[in-house]
């Protein structure tokens, strides 16, 4: 199994891709964690180019339906997602029928500098990611302090936070492993 993790943040050394890379040590024997590094070349959303879509949309949606689960990790800008995730989100969820995120397994969490953890961000995301038409896991993992829950490793600081994306985790294999069961029986 295969899951796509996904960093809102287009930083080299962001919390959230760090929390991402310590997601993937939590993940059981044969799931294996892809962290998706071409967010910065998607160009912004245009209707006028959907018939025929950049290169850069094209690997885009191609990584999304290769993966069995999606794992998105987002910072919190001025209360929302950043914009490059949320133009990545448009051209996954177009055209809607074909859309490369329908009824993909998704979960969300977050990290922030702040005492919030992304939260209203992680909200805001699960809402754009279930009006594509993703299958999105209703949890969060608001993780504040970023700079200090996440340490220089990689690892979590606090065994109540990893603790916390391990159910996270768990249940997004569980709702993958249940899709494979779909696509098998179908």
């Amino acid at each position: 199994m295969r899951i796509l993790a996904v960093s809102g943040s287009l930083r080299r050394d962001s919390h959230n891709t760090r929390l991402l890379r310590a997601a993937a040590e939590l993940l059981p024997s044969g799931v294996d964690l892809e962290l998706y590094d071409g967010l910065k070349q998607i160009p912004p959303f245009d209707e006028d180019d959907e018939a025929a879509p950049s290169a850069e949309v094209q690997t885009w949606r191609e990584a999304i339906e290769a993966a069995d689960a999606i794992l998105f990790a987002t910072p919190e800008y001025n209360s929302s997602i950043p914009g490059q995730l949320k133009t990545a989100l448009d051209w996954a969820s177009r055209p809607s029928r074909e859309a490369a995120l329908r009824n993909k397994p998704t979960a969300v969490i977050g990290a922030s500098m702040s005492m919030f953890g992304a939260v209203w961000a992680q909200a805001e995301l699960r809402k754009v990611l279930g009006a594509s038409g993703a299958r999105v896991i209703d949890a969060e993992l608001p993780v504040s302090t970023a700079h200090e829950a996440i340490t220089e490793d990689g690892t979590l600081a606090d065994a109540e936070t990893e603790q916390a994306l391990q159910v996270i985790l768990d249940d997004l294999v569980a709702l993958a492993r249940g899709r494979e069961l779909e696509r098998v029986a179908a």
